[in-house]
């Protein structure tokens, strides 16, 4: 498989799925230092895709479906892509790159619509594995002569994430602070089970108030669950709705830590390689085992009881405050 030169990593969900498939870009632009790397993803993510050194082009999902069949076809055949991996299953995605004749047409055998459409099959089953999900996604990379067991130390160092986004001058003002700075990011957007709005709240003044600054982020939609509680001190601050992805980003990197649950801004966390603080239960497959963030800095505390998606995580404020000063 020398000779590749352009391929396509196809993973078209949300944030956190994305940053933990951006380490097969930089295991591949080592295993094909002149390939050039193209992410097919949504929109939504596209900010982090960018943060992602490794890749050369991103292509929009969203404007692709804007597209007749034939003319996806057609645009997709003048591409030249020697290659596609299909990290997340779509079954259109599939069938469009077996009709522009793609080489090699990479995804898991188990999905139906994969027999069909791709000639490069990889058996395995995510659900009922031990392997974090960033280590599930290499094994995708197996046809193209890629089997390594990678750490997820050294998968951290293949996502090449950086971000120079520059943060308005409020925003950066908020930083200019000795305290130390922790984002609590009390929603999920329906991703994971969450903590709580209430917990963040309490936990929120239970952190010292001399030691800590604390900035509350979510977007404007989830603002409208706890924007009217969050405590009026004079080191917490309420940014939910103020941001945008890219800024999001930007702003993560510069502080000290941030506690959310299984979600995006938690996955950011890490790979920015700040304290990532994450509330979890220990049950497949939604355990930290399968989904904790990449990075340097993380830590999980756990559930005491499994629950389920109408109770909160029992995750006692003391053992999180506890966690935070870990790597305070």
């Amino acid at each position: 498989m020398s000779q590749l030169k352009r391929i396509v990593i196809s993973r078209t969900d949300s944030i956190g799925d994305v940053v933990l498939t951006l380490p097969l870009a930089g295991i591949l632009k080592e295993r094909f230092p002149d390939c050039e790397l193209i992410f097919l993803g949504n929109t939504y993510t596209k900010p982090i895709i960018a943060c992602c050194e490794h890749v050369d082009e991103i292509w929009e999902w969203a404007v692709l479906q804007q597209w007749d069949y034939n003319k996806q076809v057609s645009w997709l055949q003048e591409q030249n892509i020697d290659a596609i991996i299909h990290v997340f299953p779509r079954k259109e995605i599939a069938r469009i790159a077996k009709k522009a004749g793609i080489t090699a047409r990479i995804g898991t055998s188990h999905r139906v619509f994969h027999l069909l459409a791709c000639n490069k099959l990889v058996n395995f089953t995510r659900k009922r594995s031990d392997l974090h999900e960033a280590q599930l996604n290499t094994k995708l990379l197996e046809p193209l002569g890629v089997r390594e067991a990678f750490t997820l130390k050294k998968l951290s160092v293949y996502a090449g994430f950086k971000t120079d986004h520059p943060l308005t001058k409020e925003i950066a003002d908020l930083l200019k602070t000795e305290k130390q700075k922790i984002v609590l990011h009390p929603k999920s957007r329906g991703s994971a089970i969450e903590w709580g709005i209430q917990n963040f709240m309490s936990l929120a003044t239970e952190l010292d108030s001399n030691n800590y600054e604390i900035f509350i982020t979510g977007t404007e939609a989830e603002a409208e669950f706890f924007r009217k509680i969050i405590p009026n001190q004079a080191n917490i601050h309420d940014l939910s709705g103020q941001l945008d992805l890219d800024e999001l980003i930007a702003f993560v990197a510069q502080c000290d830590a941030l506690v959310a649950a299984s979600t995006g801004p938690l996955h950011i966390a890490g790979i920015s390689n700040i304290h990532a603080v994450g509330l979890f239960q220990d049950k497949k497959p939604i355990h930290s085992g399968r989904w904790k963030p990449l990075g340097t800095q993380v830590t999980i505390v756990n559930s005491k009881k499994i629950v389920d998606g109408a109770q909160p995580l029992d995750i006692d404020i003391r053992d999180v405050v506890k966690a935070i000063q870990l790597k305070a």
